[in-house]
């Protein structure tokens, strides 16, 4: 069992940056991948980051080059750097644990999620 807590969300201006952090219980969290994903209101839940235990990353292309995930897995935590953040950036975030990495862009491949937090990005 996995219990995720995600923070870090907030208001911020057009180009501005936030840092999303996502806290793990369990002592198998080295042991999962883990991912972003993001859902506007009245739109599906889609895709942002991933990272499998070993340090390999995905992005969504709307996301790369502005956005890095990391992950330290001595404090169990899971890391969303958002940078150069747009309007359409904005969304409820959610972490999510992966046992198996095998489709790290779908979430219904992944097995705990957390509860999410609110980004605004204003124009």
């Amino acid at each position: 069992q996995v219990q995720l807590v995600e923070s870090g969300g907030g208001l911020v201006q057009a180009g501005g940056s936030l840092r999303l952090s996502c806290a793990a219980s369990g002592r198998t969290f080295s042991s999962y991948a883990m991912g972003w994903f993001r859902q506007a209101p009245g739109k599906e839940r889609k895709f942002v980051a991933a990272i499998s235990w070993s340090g390999g990353t995905y992005y969504a292309d709307s996301v790369k080059g502005r956005f890095t995930i990391s992950r330290d897995n001595g404090k169990n935590m899971v890391y969303l750097q958002m940078k150069s953040l747009k309007p359409e950036d904005t969304a409820v975030y959610y972490c999510a644990a992966d046992r198996t990495f095998l489709r790290p862009t779908i979430d219904g491949e992944y097995d705990y999620w957390g509860q999410g937090t609110q980004v605004t990005v204003s124009s």
